[in-house]
């Protein structure tokens, strides 16, 4: 049985109408005309082709962007216009620091050892040298530079760079004529040593930036160096200098010379006498000390091997310092001369006083010789002295004990400050009494134990020359302000050490050690009264922690009964020769020679005592 699909109502198009589910009963809703059509698209509210519109959207954006730039710029010119002004104007300020010119360094005549000059200094723009090859070959011959040397260091994309420093004008004069493009010239000044090495370790030198380094260069640097000006300037793209902008200059305030107690011709005497006797003697080292004892100027301070200073850079650290000042070694007999007068002094000796003198001597556990082999001998006190015996010196000493002899030492001024203030110098040293061992106190009186510097030993011989008054050593005699006046150093300060008839009596045992019975004969000057002690000392080495070698010395005083002048020689570790006479007293016959004549000091026409000396 077939059954048939009931056809679908159709709607007002003729097109088949889906049911609706809806009751059979129901009315349907009305539909408006169109009913069933698509519907148009919704247009926009404004259209953006429309030319006003637009416009009033551009100016609104434009006046949104020019709200923005002037509330910054009331910001940038009302709120935080000085602020900014003066953080751009710090940017551009350049302050540059202006040398003050040096003091001088003069001898005591006032003739220069150290001077400042004017210089100039070459400079480079690279981006300026458009053919650093070609340039450097013209520089070359007048720097004395390499000129693919130079040619690097014109090089590049630098707007400033220094191709050479401390040139002299004349220097730069005939780099300027060449009209090279990218050089230029800063005003410097740079130090100048005249006289070469003498005195070189006593003047010292200055580093690349001009400040002492050494010696009296560095002692007295604030005085000589003197207040530094400055330039203040605004800078421009590149580093140049506005020329209309406001600039500002502070001057610099001339630096103080010094003048000092050297004389340059007893110097060149000292360091030629002692140069030629550590070469002789194949020695490490040496140094001269020529001291007035009355007013402790020192009038020269020779050490060896010495450099140039205006050769610095080619010079050993060791060669660069003051032997005289920075070494110190173990007086050995020169020190004698401190204990003798301790116990001549305290009034337990005279120089005529007879002392037995064995041949060994046995304390602290420790046997004492004197240089020489000897049987027993009875010498005075002056024999002792002249003929340097260890033996007799410790027997002298015991007379006034340990704490006394330690007191005497500490007034000579040993362990003590010279009082010259020279950069690296040493104290020397002698241990505290109460820190002695049982040996000590011999070893101490003949001048082991105990170390000195070359002035020190100096120092103790012109207590002794000056009736017994230590005068601090000095070594300058005036300022030269820059204006110039002159201002002189304060009075050295004075110890009284012991009575000038001890200083007189034991100047007359000196002279015996110059006399034929002595050991140093080779000291003596046709003419003059001279006094003097000799001195050879073991010498104590770092590297190995023990003796090595000896430090020969020779110390003596002129005119002996009218005393002028001191002269102390010492000869590091001599490998020809050992003895103070044979090293150290030619030197002193030369250089004291020469400074009595350079001095004018006449003979006295005295004759010399003749102490007995036992035997």
């Amino acid at each position: 049985m077939s059954v048939r699909a009931t056809p679908r109502p159709r709607g007002a198009y003729g097109r088949t109408q889906a049911p609706t589910g809806r009751p059979q009963g129901r009315p349907r809703p009305q539909r408006g005309p169109g009913y069933g059509r698509p519907k148009p698209p919704r247009r926009s509210t404004f259209r953006l082709a429309d030319p006003r519109r637009r416009g009033a959207v551009l100016l609104i954006a434009t006046g949104l962007v020019l709200s923005v730039f002037g509330a910054r710029l009331v910001e940038l010119q009302a709120v935080r216009g000085e602020t900014l002004a003066s953080e751009a104007l710090d940017q551009r300020l350049r302050t540059q620091e202006i040398p003050a010119m040096r003091g001088a360094i003069l001898d005591s005549a006032g003739e220069p050892l150290a001077l400042t000059m004017e210089a100039r200094n070459l400079t480079a723009d690279q981006t300026l040298v458009t053919d650093p090859a070609a340039v450097a070959d013209q520089l070359g011959p007048i720097l004395g530079v390499a000129p693919d040397v130079l040619a690097a260091r014109l090089t590049g994309d630098r707007r400033f760079i220094y191709v050479a420093k401390g040139l002299t004008p004349e220097t730069w004069d005939r780099i300027a004529a060449l009209r090279l493009p990218g050089l230029f010239s800063e005003q410097t000044s740079r130090r100048v040593y005249p006289a070469g090495d003498l005195a070189a370790n006593v003047v010292g030198f200055v580093g690349a930036d001009g400040k002492g380094l050494g010696g009296m260069e560095c002692a007295d640097e604030t005085l000589l160096a003197g207040p530094p000006g400055t330039q203040t300037y605004e800078r421009g793209p590149g580093g140049r200098v506005i020329p209309t902008a406001n600039s500002s200059v502070t001057d610099a305030q001339p630096g103080t010379s010094i003048r000092l107690t050297i004389d340059r011709d007893i110097q060149f005497v000292a360091q030629q006498a002692i140069a030629s006797t550590v070469r002789k003697a194949r020695a490490d080292s040496g140094s001269v000390v020529v001291m007035d004892p009355h007013t402790g100027q020192i009038l020269a301070l020779a050490s060896v091997p010495t450099f140039n200073p205006n050769k610095v850079a080619s010079a050993t650290d060791g060669n660069r310092g003051n032997r005289a000042l920075t070494d110190v070694f173990e007086p050995g007999s020169t020190s004698k001369v401190m204990t003798l007068s301790a116990v001549i002094n305290e009034g337990k000796a005279t120089p005529y006083s007879v002392i037995h003198v064995p041949s060994v001597l046995n304390r602290g556990g420790d046997t004492f010789h004197d240089d020489h082999p000897h049987g027993g001998l009875d010498l005075t006190l002056a024999g002792i002295m002249a003929k340097s015996s260890n033996i007799g010196t410790i027997l002298a000493s015991e007379r006034i004990g340990g704490k006394k002899l330690y007191k005497y030492a500490k007034k000579f001024g040993i362990g003590e400050p010279t009082g010259l203030n020279f950069p690296g110098e040493a104290n020397g040293y002698i241990p505290p009494h109460d820190k002695w061992s049982p040996t000590s106190m011999p070893t101490i009186a003949f001048g082991q134990g105990l170390s000195v510097n070359a002035v020190q030993a100096a120092s103790v011989f012109a207590t002794i020359a000056n009736d017994g008054v230590r005068v601090e050593p000095s070594l300058v005699s005036e300022y030269v302000l820059p204006d110039g006046t002159t201002q002189v150093p304060p009075a050295p300060k004075t110890t009284r050490v012991v009575s000038a008839a001890t200083a007189k009596q034991v100047r007359a045992m000196l002279e015996m050690v110059v006399g034929p019975g002595g050991t140093a004969p080779m000291a003596a000057i046709p003419g003059y009264r001279v006094g003097g002690k000799t001195g050879t000392a073991q010498r104590y080495s770092e590297s190995c922690g023990c003796y090595s070698g000896v430090v020969a010395s020779f110390i003596g005083i002129a005119p002996a009964d009218n005393p002028q002048l001191v002269v102390a020689v010492s000869v590091n570790n001599p490998r020809a020769g050992r003895y103070g006479g044979q090293l150290g007293g030619p030197v002193f016959q030369r250089v004291m020679t020469y400074a009595l004549q350079a001095r004018e000091v006449p003979p006295t026409g005295a004759k010399s005592p003749n102490l007995p000396l036992g035997g």
